[in-house]
């Protein structure tokens, strides 16, 4: 029988230390250094400690739902966990850039590998990758150029108020320099997250259209309502390799011509990990064809990476498309099974290397974004 860790959470009162004797994940935090001026508290472990007890002191965790208390608690074990492997010295200064992005995929990555100790649903787990990806958000979304776009994008993916709570638990469960700063910051983070309208929910565009063209272009007002000039679809699948995609093009895809980077390769004998390049040069060229035709048809490879997908729907939208972005996901080891019965076998290490780098769509990135877990 796997492990349930939000049953846990709960069975061990909100403690990270109880927590931590049955998942040794968190024990992973101890000895990690930081900077002493803005951490004077000690290492990861007890900054993630002394969080986990603000969170359940702030007025606003009481009032939350059941569920919402364990998904927001398990943010907080797991906010700092990038800095696991990101965390170096420099110029004499404990640092850890980009910790938030790498542990945001380090948490999903676990959690999808190891579903049965964990137990997320696909929903729970991406609630939580969010909240740890954007907990820095409130500090910092002001310095922006566009501060307003930061709140938006974001709220595409996670409440607003959980945000606010984590982040707000973070910034008091710390030593240091900046702390009424970093207080202040975070206040603002909310009240301004309230004005726009977007605490409890997204916010509620006029259309599909207008929606995709907020987050594409520069300096749209939110609440513009623009004439629709896409003229066909384009759908974009995404997914590891073996997560079902061209199950849903024979099952969904009807008589659409499909433009696919396995089938160019096999054509050409090219293996998997060779030649990437001239293979998608290929796919593209065929694409174009269709785009220029304004003739609607399927890209179909594993598209994992947010800069992959934003170049195709970049090239798509130019052409008039109405891009969407079909993400499929099965359970890891139904993946592990199927690449055994496969003709053309992945290697497990390129298959677990992948499931790190993946990137799950959000919401802002096509016209229609559907998610399509197992």
């Amino acid at each position: 029988m796997g492990r349930k860790i939000l049953s846990e959470i709960r069975n061990s009162g909100f403690s990270l230390n109880a927590l931590a004797k049955g998942y040794p994940e968190i024990s992973d935090l101890k000895d990690i250094p930081q900077n002493p001026v803005y951490h004077a508290e000690g290492d990861v472990y007890r900054h993630t400690e002394m969080v986990c007890e603000k969170l359940q002191e702030l007025s606003g965790w009481q009032g939350l739902e059941q569920e919402k208390q364990e998904l927001l608690f398990l943010a907080a074990v797991f906010h700092d966990r990038g800095k696991i492997s990101c965390t170096r010295l420099e110029e004499g200064n404990w640092v850890s850039p980009r910790h938030t992005l790498i542990g945001e995929k380090g948490f999903r990555r676990m959690a999808y590998r190891e579903q049965e100790r964990f137990g997320l649903t696909f929903s729970q787990r991406e609630t939580v990758a969010g909240l740890i990806r954007y907990h820095g958000l409130p500090v910092w979304f002001w310095t922006r150029e566009r501060p307003e776009f930061e709140l938006m994008k974001a709220a595409e993916r996670i409440p607003m108020r959980l945000l606010y709570l984590l982040s707000a638990a973070d910034v008091r469960g710390r030593s240091g320099e900046n702390e009424e700063q970093l207080r202040a910051s975070v206040e603002l983070f909310g009240e301004y997250a309230k004005e726009l309208g977007i605490w409890e929910s997204p916010w509620t565009f006029t259309d599909d259209y207008t929606r995709f063209q907020y987050f594409h272009k520069d300096d749209l007002w939110r609440g513009a309502a623009l004439y629709n000039e896409t003229e066909f679809d384009v759908f974009l699948m995404a997914g590891l390799p073996l997560a079902g995609k061209d199950s849903w093009i024979e099952k969904h895809g009807g008589d659409l011509p499909v433009v696919s980077l396995d089938e160019i390769r096999e054509k050409m004998g090219i293996p998997p990990v060779r030649k990437s390049g001239q293979v998608v040069h290929m796919a593209i060229e065929q694409a174009r064809n269709y785009l220029r035709n304004r003739q609607p048809f399927i890209w179909n490879a594993t598209n994992l990476l947010r800069e992959t997908r934003a170049r195709l729907i970049s090239l798509f939208a130019g052409y008039g498309a109405r891009v969407h972005i079909i993400y499929l996901e099965a359970p890891y080891v139904e993946l592990l099974r199927r690449n055994q019965i496969r003709a053309r076998r992945i290697p497990e290490s390129v298959l677990e290397e992948m499931t790190g780098r993946l990137e799950v769509p959000m919401p802002w990135e096509g016209y229609e974004v559907k998610l399509l877990a197992e």
